[in-house]
């Protein structure tokens, strides 16, 4: 697998108070982007500072929904390191979702090695506090740039991060 690019925020985003996260109200300071081109195959890995994505008015995902997504958590254990519940499910139900969406889903060593690769670089954000845990958003669009009847031929596969309180 080729190494992922990092180009790191130049200043860090305040955590907010665990008190005050409610559910996908507040954002890491980086994402992770691969992209997908048929004939090229996966390329352009990074972590980046959180923000906009760059797609064209005619993305697929825009005009006929060619969109998924996942979640799953990071939780602080006991001795201070971060875990993951079964990530190798998420990417497998994202991989059934992108065949039937026609798209070409990250295959698992990427989906690892960007989602341990951001956790890794936003670890400051994963919560302590009981009831709290970091919540992972992998999302998977078309983005190739056409008006037409078939699938895309681009692909972008990014994930986000929010520590979330409790959900009720």
């Amino acid at each position: 697998m080729a190494t992922i690019t990092k180009s790191l925020a130049q200043s860090l985003k305040v955590i907010p108070p665990s008190q005050e996260l409610g559910f996908g109200k507040y954002f890491t300071d980086h994402m992770f982007i691969a992209k997908y081109k048929e004939g090229l195959g996966w390329y352009e890995k990074s972590i980046v500072p959180y923000g906009p994505l760059n797609i064209d008015p005619s993305a697929s995902v825009l005009h006929y929904g060619q969109a998924l997504f996942e979640g799953l958590k990071a939780y602080r254990q006991a001795d201070g390191q971060v875990a993951f519940f079964r990530p190798d499910y998420n990417q497998k139900r994202m991989a059934d979702g992108a065949e039937r969406l026609c798209l070409q889903a990250p295959p698992l060593d990427l989906f690892m090695e960007g989602l341990n690769e951001l956790v890794r670089v936003d670890e400051r954000w994963v919560p302590s506090e009981p009831n709290t845990s970091l919540y992972i958003r992998p999302t998977l669009i078309g983005t190739e740039g056409f008006l037409g009847v078939r699938p895309s031929k681009e692909t972008i596969f990014f994930i986000i991060l929010s520590p979330v309180g409790a959900y009720y």
